[in-house]
């Protein structure tokens, strides 16, 4: 049984949700400035200003995370897994997520960033708690 709450389990989370999602804005904004699009710049200023949006996110989930002694560590990945380490106060739980998992969280978490922050939809449910 695990000693996290649940809303610090998915600040942890965030803590390796929210890079994956700016890995993914980084890799298509090259994508892009790099592709035949007539008028890449649009396209451009919407991803720079959503990855300002998980910046601003994940320096938040990160000094909550300092303050309450919780820290992350990916201990191991395959093809179908991936392993972290949750340090809560102390007690150190693995958690092992299932790739497909991840992929389709942060695909939640894109969405929300590019369009549901813009449209005041709430955040994905298993993720995203604000300080």
């Amino acid at each position: 049984m695990t000693k996290i709450p649940p809303e610090d389990r998915d600040r942890l989370e965030n803590a390796f949700y929210l890079p994956m999602v700016l890995k993914v804005l980084e890799r298509d904004q090259i994508v892009i400035e790099k592709s035949g699009v007539k008028l890449p710049r649009p396209y451009i200023e919407l991803i720079e200003e959503t990855m300002i949006a998980v910046q601003r996110e994940l320096a938040v989930v990160k000094k909550y995370m300092k303050d309450h002694g919780m820290k992350v560590i990916k201990l191991k990945s395959d093809e179908a897994f991936t392993l972290y380490l949750f340090v809560y106060k102390g007690y150190e739980e693995q958690h092992n997520y299932f790739n497909p998992r991840l992929r389709n969280h942060v695909e939640n978490l894109l969405r929300y960033y590019l369009i549901g922050r813009l449209k005041s939809m709430s955040p994905p449910s298993s993720g995203l708690i604000r300080s």
